[in-house]
């Protein structure tokens, strides 16, 4: 389904072409003052120079060729050459009509769906997830569920950190506070318990006991690293162990990120990249591309473009331990290997940027990747108190996840109680929704490349560019269409100016999404449904609905307010959240 501007610019390179002019100057777009027009052509301004000639007399050109034609219903030249357009009311109607009998609502759907990875977790197992998790999961899941509503399959992976010393810590932590447990036997061979020696909350303590540890006392660091070796090379009771802490920390996770609305396709971790390493080491250094750097293996990655220093990819340290590097390239070999991806995209802190050029170099350099096959990096601000500095607890430790969220619903049910219009017993879990909202709109109306303030009052307040806003925007729809009792539609021409703006944001609608898509940008489906939700609320304050007594004009205003309700669920799925019935 071509777009208003799509069509329109299509018109205007016929009359172009019939002028005598390039056909390719002929781009509509939306007017940059609506106050004086709907749409605007500046082609005439851009070919003034390659025509020698003034750029009202070829907007003027342009217009005695226009062709016949049902989409324009006013269009004139302004001085010194802008061709400004207004859309035919019949035409607009007509067009929000195929919208509503399209499944994808306009959305343009790709010519070939990209099979894509994305990697958008990466907690470490055996710890809480915390704030700083937050953006990654929230702008991670609105990528995959954008990438898939413009036609995509799209896999997200949490890429699970459990390798580490910190396994070593833990084990270390759990044999001298109970050295009779079977993992720690080695004549042990029998079944190990099906239960877990430690709960979540036990498993949450005991790593920081066992860091602080291991940097007090260096016997116990000793200790601990020889664990880690032992499990990475197999220690049968040390391997168990660490399935029971993977069982019990990835039960706790996917409890935390479903509370968040957030789930991933792949729970993929550190360790199951461990296998590809040594092939993929040994392949480097046939290739060459490996060499020796203070003891390490590196691989360089400096190109003669580079305008700042680009270091060495480390890919084994001199002890011969694995690097994040190591992992991440053995990642994207399991990957090739599974799933063949056009596309890995990371969404990760943008001060790993560094990291990511390292590894998509090597990745590159050593044949990891295909030549066609696109790596992206997109790099996400901090989300930061309102001093600016990034968000801590009151006593300036770093916030658990679920705290926040918390917080967050409490905040929101005090506020939904005060407005009465829910019942008592529904307002905890119609809290959750609306506070979900709260949190995701405040991440994701902001670029994701650039930090943002953490404003709890703001976030949760039902006035302005808000997530709240938005749902009560919903339900306020939802709450006329369970009142009408009479048919839905067909949409017919406007009736107000009020009505023909939101006419005119509903059928931008697939536009909006396909470019939010092609620049994994989020804030811009905020931006336009906040746009939205305000020329449907100025609609509706204009416009006696359920009242009206023509037949037809009101079954068509019903029309529009399921369109617009369909297109703005729709745009809150995409973000990551839903609408309750009532708020």
């Amino acid at each position: 389904m071509k777009s208003l501007t799509e069509q329109l610019s299509d018109i205007l390179g016929r009359a172009f072409e019939s002028a005598g002019y390039d056909p390719t100057y002929a781009a509509v777009r939306y007017s940059d003052r609506p106050d004086l027009c709907e749409f605007q052509c500046n082609g005439a301004m851009a070919a003034a120079k390659a025509y020698h000639k003034a750029p009202f007399m070829i907007a003027d050109d342009v217009l005695a060729a226009i062709p016949e034609n049902d989409l324009i219903g006013r269009i004139e030249v302004v001085k010194p050459g802008f061709i400004n357009i207004d859309c035919a009311d019949s035409a607009l109607a007509d067009l929000l009509k195929a919208i509503g009998e399209d499944e994808n609502l306009s959305i343009p759907q790709a010519e070939k769906a990209d099979t894509v990875v994305i990697d958008y977790g990466g907690p470490n197992v055996a710890k809480p997830l915390h704030v700083g998790h937050l953006r990654s999961a929230v702008i991670g899941e609105c990528i995959k569920r954008l990438k898939r509503a413009v036609g995509h399959e799209v896999l997200g992976d949490v890429h699970l950190g459990d390798w580490g010393l910190q396994m070593g810590l833990i084990i270390t932590e759990m044999k001298e506070r109970q050295p009779e447990l079977p993992y720690f036997d080695e004549s042990f061979t029998g079944e190990y318990p099906a239960e877990a020696p430690f709960t979540i909350s036990e498993l949450e303590e005991i790593y920081p006991t066992a860091s602080g540890k291991s940097k007090a006392d260096e016997a116990y660091k000793a200790k601990a690293l020889d664990a880690t070796y032992q499990l990475q090379i197999g220690n049968r009771g040390y391997r168990a162990l660490w399935n029971k802490i993977m069982e019990v920390s990835i039960a706790d996770l996917k409890r935390n990120y479903s509370n968040l609305n957030v789930d991933f396709d792949l729970w993929k971790a550190e360790s199951d990249a461990q296998p590809y390493i040594p092939a993929m080491i040994e392949d480097m250094k046939a290739q060459g591309i490996l060499h020796e750097s203070e003891g390490a293996m590196v691989i360089d990655v400096m190109e003669d473009t580079d305008t700042k220093e680009i270091p060495p990819c480390i890919i084994q340290k001199s002890d011969g331990a694995s690097l994040y590097a190591t992992t991440d390239l053995a990642t994207l070999v399991e990957r090739e290997k599974l799933f063949k991806p056009d596309e890995v995209l990371y969404v990760v802190d943008k001060r790993q940027e560094m990291h990511f050029t390292q590894v998509f170099r090597s990745a590159r350099k050593a044949g990891i990747v295909r030549p066609e096959t696109r790596l992206k990096f997109l790099g996400f601000g901090t989300m930061n108190g309102r001093d600016g500095k990034p968000f801590k607890t009151r006593d300036g430790g770093v916030m658990r996840l679920e705290m926040l969220l918390n917080d967050i619903y409490a905040e929101m049910e005090k506020k939904i109680s005060e407005n009465r219009n829910v019942k008592e017993e529904d307002a905890a879990a119609t809290a959750k929704i609306v506070g979900l909202s709260a949190v995701k709109y405040g991440d994701l109306s902001n670029q994701a490349t650039k930090d943002y303030i953490f404003d709890v009052d703001k976030f949760t307040s039902f006035e302005g560019n808000t997530g709240p806003y938005i749902l009560y925007t919903i339900v306020r729809i939802k709450s006329i269409l369970e009142k009408n009792d009479g048919p839905v539609g067909p949409i017919i021409s406007a009736a107000s100016p009020a009505e023909k703006s939101l006419m005119l944001k509903l059928a931008r609608f697939g536009t909006v999404i396909d470019e939010a898509a092609a620049e994994l940008a989020p804030h811009k489906i905020c931006a336009y449904i906040y746009s939205t939700a305000n020329d449907f609320n100025r609609f509706y304050h204009d416009t006696r609905i359920l009242t009206e007594e023509n037949a037809a004009q009101k079954a068509s205003w019903i029309g529009l307010l399921e369109l617009t309700k369909r297109i703005l669920e729709k745009s809150i799925d995409i973000l990551g959240f839903s609408a309750p019935e009532h708020m």
